[in-house]
């Protein structure tokens, strides 16, 4: 009782206290009073000292400031975070000038480039090979896997500022199916309905379900407002292809030409209503280059800070600045020989096809043609894919082994030394040539082919053609024996195009004119299911038929090499098809950072 009474008049004391302001001023005038005539006699004290004392003094003084610093910058690095900030400018040289800077005509390096940087789509991929919203604020698949309904973001734009909606897309899908424009995405569309239900929301109705869909979903759109009123058989000569407007992270500023008309390169500038963000980077310069020679110059004299696509033979030609860095990737790109059964009988032979297989160096090929940037592969799935299954039964078998499973089926060396087989109907001689295009990886790749089949005891004759050439007069009407060739797959991994029986005459891409039944089951039953275990496990099956019938001799995959600046944070080239996609995740590369408490993120 007592102490509860005392508290009480504590209390009440206090409070009149706190309530009587005169009396408050001078309880604070007494303590000044008192800390500054402390302070003052502080000199005096000092002075005071002996000469040992005032040593001893400044020691301890100067041990608690270093103390204090040392354990303030601790404290606040352990809770600092850096952070990127907008700012900053980078230059980056290509191969080749654009003609079509335009999401349905893009061709070129250049295009590509400069697309994927003006336009965005409802769809993006990113660096992991995910496939995010841009434009579209949501989307739902029904659940028969045949209608995908997108719904549009509020308040986009295109760079001119003109509202983005599903007019704009309905008018570029639209275009893209257009017979005269004739876009290389046109097969994407075919039997695809589109409905437009508002103007921020429209469906797709496919004729029948196709799990790598969405990706064509990530086409670049083109503002209706300026492209409508230009006929499509002028649409390949419109002014808008060299001078674009989109919506993407970057729109054009300047356009720089020489004295002849010829352009130069284009300034960029950051978007600030771009859908996912206006990027960190506030400018970007891209600069045109005729060859891969003048590319490496320009490089070398520190005219652009990023280069890509040289040859690996042409690093060592580089001065790589202490700014500088080499990134690399493995490229989904499958090269090998793929073997025409129809046009020479000799692949008909099972054991043939093996023997080629085994005889073959891949490393030496990675290590002295791709000066190690490529990966060796054995399937027609890239090694770097959830989907891939090594071929575990032909690995690292080699010259020897070679040799003996073609002794085992009656293969033996005739006088000329090339092997030969007889057989009660006919006899088979070892003798068939390589086709491949005239560039100087592939011709590496091909002399190299022909030495080890040689000391194998085959007979090879080498075909170089021009690219043009080779596309138009070997592949398309399959007048090869065997093709050295690269097929470029995408991240929907469809390798139906590849090898489904339908797809070996032109304008399919099935080299091998390769038939199996149950891969063409596979490749059908892949193509309708969106379950990834599902597809993991028919993959597993479609390989193991690949690896059984031996249809090709699968040897690497190209690296992507990217010369960047190092100055550039946060631009991983984890998972790209083709050079341009080192762009995907452009917006959130940054230059300038700033460091603040993790409080205020």
């Amino acid at each position: 009782m007592k102490s509860k009474a005392f508290h009480k008049t504590f209390d009440f004391r206090l409070y009149r206290l706190s309530t009587n302001l005169p009396m408050l001023n001078k309880i604070k005038n007494i303590f000044n009073n008192l800390f500054k005539s402390k302070i003052e006699k502080i000199p005096t004290i000092i002075n005071s000292f002996s000469p040992t004392e005032k040593v001893i003094f400044y020691t301890v003084i100067a041990v608690f400031l270093i103390s204090f610093i040392f354990l303030y910058k601790t404290i606040n690095n352990k809770f600092l975070v850096e952070i990127p900030m907008k700012g900053g400018y980078i230059s980056e040289g290509v191969i080749g000038s654009p003609r079509f800077i335009n999401p349905i005509l893009a061709t070129s390096k250049a295009d590509k480039d400069l697309s994927i940087l003006i336009y965005s789509g409802l769809l993006k991929s990113t660096p992991d090979g995910k496939l995010v919203p841009d434009l579209a604020k949501s989307y739902e698949i029904s659940e028969d896997g045949f209608v995908y309904t997108f719904k549009l973001k509020d308040d986009l734009e295109f760079h001119d500022g003109k509202k983005i909606t599903t007019e704009d897309i309905e008018f570029t899908i639209n275009l893209t199916r257009n017979d005269i424009i004739k876009s290389p995405k046109r097969a994407n569309w075919d039997g695809v309905e589109i409905k437009r239900l508002n103007e921020k929301e429209i469906q797709f109705v496919l004729p029948q379900p196709y799990s790598p869909f969405l990706e064509n979903l990530s086409i670049g759109i083109l503002p209706k407002h300026i492209w409508e009123e230009i006929s499509p058989e002028q649409f390949a000569f419109s002014q808008f292809n060299i001078e674009p407007v989109g919506s993407g992270p970057y729109k054009i500023e300047k356009i720089k030409r020489n004295s002849s008309g010829i352009l130069e390169n284009y300034l960029l500038t950051s978007f600030n209503k771009y859908a996912l963000g206006e990027p960190y980077i506030t400018k970007l310069t891209i600069k045109f280059y005729t060859n891969e020679e003048a590319l490496i110059n320009a490089f070398n004299k520190n005219n652009v800070e990023s280069i890509n696509s040289i040859g690996p033979d042409k690093i060592e030609e580089l001065n790589l600045h202490k700014d500088s860095e080499i990134l690399s990737t493995p490229l989904p790109r499958i090269f090998g020989v793929f073997f025409n059964q129809n046009e020479n009988p000799i692949f008909t032979n099972e054991e043939v096809r093996i023997a080629l297989n085994r005889a073959v160096n891949r490393k030496q090929i990675v290590n002295e043609i791709l000066y190690g940037y490529g990966t060796e592969i054995d399937s027609p799935v890239p090694s770097n894919s959830i989907f891939y299954t090594p071929n575990i039964n032909e690995k690292d078998k080699g010259m020897t082994s070679a040799k003996e499973i073609l002794k085992k089926y009656g293969w033996s060396l005739n006088s000329n030394g090339v092997l030969e087989k007889l057989t009660q109907k006919e006899t088979f001689l070892l003798s068939f040539s390589i086709s491949t295009a005239n560039t100087p990886e592939l011709k590496a790749v091909a002399e190299l082919l022909k030495s080890k089949w040689e000391e194998l005891g085959a007979q090879v004759q080498l075909k170089i053609y021009e690219i043009g050439d080779l596309n138009q007069n070997i592949i398309r009407p399959r007048q090869y024996d065997s093709i050295l060739f690269g097929e470029v797959i995408g991240y929907n991994m469809d390798l139906f195009a590849f090898w489904h029986s339908s797809q070996r005459n032109d304008p399919g891409l099935n080299i091998s004119m390769y038939t199996n039944i149950n891969v063409d089951n596979l490749l059908e039953e892949i193509r309708m299911t969106t379950d990834t275990e599902d597809q993991k496990t028919k993959f597993k099956e479609f390989q193991k038929e690949i690896y059984k019938d031996m249809p090709a001799t699968f040897l690497y995959s190209p690296d992507f090499v990217y010369i960047s600046s190092k100055k550039i944070k946060n631009n991983p080239i984890d998972l790209i098809t083709i050079p341009s996609e080192r762009f995907l995740d452009v917006n959130n590369w940054y230059i300038k950072t700033d460091k603040v408490w993790k409080l205020f993120i």
